[in-house]
């Protein structure tokens, strides 16, 4: 018989592309969105997939709400991918974001402690949980210094997935996956918000966009790769917490850098600080600029992840550079804009 697994969040990136791999893997995919929003499907509508799995409404605020998926499904897995994401919203909104990216987690434990401790269960974790980082390198065993409401409840969601794994002796285990971008990342992402802006610069569709703080570093994956981590740590014995990075990191200036010179577009950096743009020497006008409105009330300045415990144990890792990510979302964006 076919495994059933429910993906929460199934409309974002890493649920469309997980959801592509588990139907290859002959899932049958139950995929949750919110209630309240008028949910995109364009991912999964990208992917073909759209028709081959079933949607379903459910909001991880309420209790009920989730029950009654649990008790019209048999589940085998359950990836919760689910939460608000966005690191700069969570300052706006942080009772929301705690509800929603903290209990909405401890909502679904509950629910499988009480109906069937049987169902394998993943949390989403977040490389932001170290946030002002006190070792260069992050590993399993790094503490946790988060530095924004979305952060602190990812945390809340990490400590409780462990905790309920050690307390009930539920299959509980969590991906603390550091970013990973795609063609399928949000465009309110600064990856993806730089691409549709080059792009558009390059078609002439657009003279110039703003960004905020250009020397955050990151640890950059494809998003693509990162979903069969989730997969390979769900199908071991033992549930066990995983870093999933690269351990290489690249500023975002970095990834400007990439991105112009795969579009053969001739630039230069040119002032300091909030005063920096990016000028094209053809035209010796600014196509980025610097805005210190975009810079978060705390900010990160740079992540890098040690994923050594999931190569030896579940035989991943990473296998695109971050040059050849830039080239495909690149292509995806001319294709598609």
């Amino acid at each position: 018989m076919a495994k059933i697994a429910l993906i929460t969040g199934i409309s974002g990136q890493d649920g469309a592309y997980l959801a592509k791999f588990l139907l290859k893997k002959k899932y049958k995919i139950i995929g949750t969105v919110k209630k309240s929003s008028k949910s995109s499907y364009w991912r999964l509508e990208r992917l073909g997939i759209k028709k081959k799995l079933t949607i379903e409404k459910m909001d991880l605020g309420n209790l009920k709400d989730i029950d009654k998926i649990f008790k019209k499904y048999d589940f085998n897995e359950v990836y919760n991918l689910a939460a608000q994401s966005f690191v700069n919203k969570s300052f706006n909104i942080p009772i929301a974001t705690s509800n929603i990216t903290g209990l909405g987690t401890l909502r679904i434990l509950e629910i499988i402690k009480k109906n069937n401790r049987k169902i394998k269960f993943y949390q989403a974790s977040s490389s932001e949980m170290f946030g002002r980082v006190l070792n260069s390198e992050q590993s399993e065993t790094t503490p946790f210094n988060p530095q924004s409401p979305y952060a602190i409840s990812k945390v809340f969601s990490h400590l409780i997935t462990k905790n309920y794994r050690n307390s009930y002796k539920i299959f509980a285990t969590s991906g603390i996956l550091f970013n990973h971008e795609s063609p399928l990342r949000g465009k309110e992402y600064v990856t993806r918000k730089i691409i549709i802006g080059l792009v558009k610069i390059y078609k002439k569709k657009l003279k110039s966009f703003q960004l905020g703080n250009i020397y955050a570093k990151r640890d950059l994956g494809y998003a693509k790769e990162y979903v069969v981590a989730m997969w390979k740590m769900m199908q071991k014995k033992k549930p066990k917490d995983y870093i999933i990075s690269t351990g290489k990191t690249y500023s975002i200036k970095d990834f400007i850098n990439l991105a112009t010179a795969y579009l053969k577009l001739k630039t230069k950096w040119v002032g300091k600080g909030f005063n920096e743009k990016l000028i094209l020497k053809k035209t010796n006008r600014p196509i980025i600029t610097i805005n210190s409105n975009l810079f978060r009330p705390s900010e990160v300045s740079a992540l890098k992840g040690n994923s050594s415990k999931a190569k030896k144990d579940l035989k991943w890792s990473p296998k695109t550079n971050l040059k050849k990510l830039v080239k495909i979302m690149i292509d995806e964006e001319l294709l598609h804009s």
